[in-house]
């Protein structure tokens, strides 16, 4: 005997109904459950979001640039264009490959904070990757000064650029491939690959 057509349709919309429900109180504790509320919590907008540079400082550490770009670009929203975004944008943009953008925001970022560093140590590294020695050697001289000689990558950096400085013309017909490696916030250190 087959069920009349109208019997069908809504003894399956009772059944549907019936799972549904006891998914979601399945789905439920105690604790959660607002009796007076039959829908699932909202997003509290009261709390405060983790920052930009933090989270784009942990991405360019697991080398996922392209994630790290995107973070300190929000961070470009709660911060503004300062020398700290300027810089970590820029040395994303080094992470990906992008020279010429990289170059760039290096640049404003050495401009806006010239008395810092990091952001000179990751300039020099474009201009090297760009072949541009003889620049990226007094730009690394500038900053092991700001550093007084303190860092190690910059240091390393600096020989690396009088090294391929020296050897410029013994090499220019060869490629040669960089790795680069991120050491504290925002620095980075640039090594030939074997």
């Amino acid at each position: 005997m087959k069920p009349t057509s109208g019997a069908f349709p809504a003894l399956f919309r009772n059944t549907l109904i019936a799972i549904a429900a006891s998914a979601v109180m399945a789905s439920c504790t105690a604790e959660t459950v607002d009796p007076t509320n039959p829908w699932a919590p909202g997003v509290d907008y009261s709390s405060k979001a983790e920052d930009g540079l933090q989270v784009g400082h942990r991405l360019m550490a697991a080398q996922q640039y392209e994630l790290a770009l995107e973070a300190f670009t929000r961070a470009a929203l709660d911060h503004g264009m300062t020398g700290e975004v300027l810089s970590s944008l820029g040395t994303a943009n080094l992470g990906l490959g992008r020279l010429g953008q990289a170059e760039t925001l290096l640049r404003r970022a050495v401009k806006a904070e010239p008395d810092w560093p990091e952001a000179m140590n990751n300039l020099g590294v474009v201009l090297m990757e760009q072949g541009n020695y003889a620049e990226a050697e007094q730009v690394l001289r500038r900053a092991y000064a700001l550093d007084n000689g303190e860092s190690d990558p910059i240091r390393e950096n600096l020989l690396l650029a009088l090294a391929n400085l020296d050897n410029s013309a013994i090499n220019a017909g060869q490629n040669q491939d960089y790795e680069l490696v991120q050491r504290g916030r925002g620095n980075i250190l640039i090594r030939q690959t074997p």
